[in-house]
């Protein structure tokens, strides 16, 4: 346990901003688990929005999102899915 007053904050924002990104990151896992299951548009929808969102936050780079949208079109278009 810290003893410094700094350090025990440090460790409060800490907790904090991991249980966040972990919500960001679930949010983003659902998405990506229903779009699997049912590749429709709005599940692109959600699946693109939940990227963006998660770049915004800065738990993701700007090119991984885009990477991962793109494989992800790249799937809809096999399946003749638009956005």
């Amino acid at each position: 346990m810290p003893i410094i007053k700094s350090a025990k904050k440090a460790a409060r924002q800490t907790t904090k901003r991991t249980l966040k990104n972990q919500e960001i990151k679930k949010a983003i896992k659902t998405a990506l688990k229903n779009f699997k299951a049912a590749p429709t548009a709005e599940n692109m929808k959600k699946i693109q929005s939940e990227y963006d969102k998660a770049v915004k936050k800065g738990l993701l780079k700007k090119n991984t999102a885009s990477r991962r949208k793109a494989r992800l079109a790249r799937i809809a278009k096999e399946l003749k899915t638009t956005k």
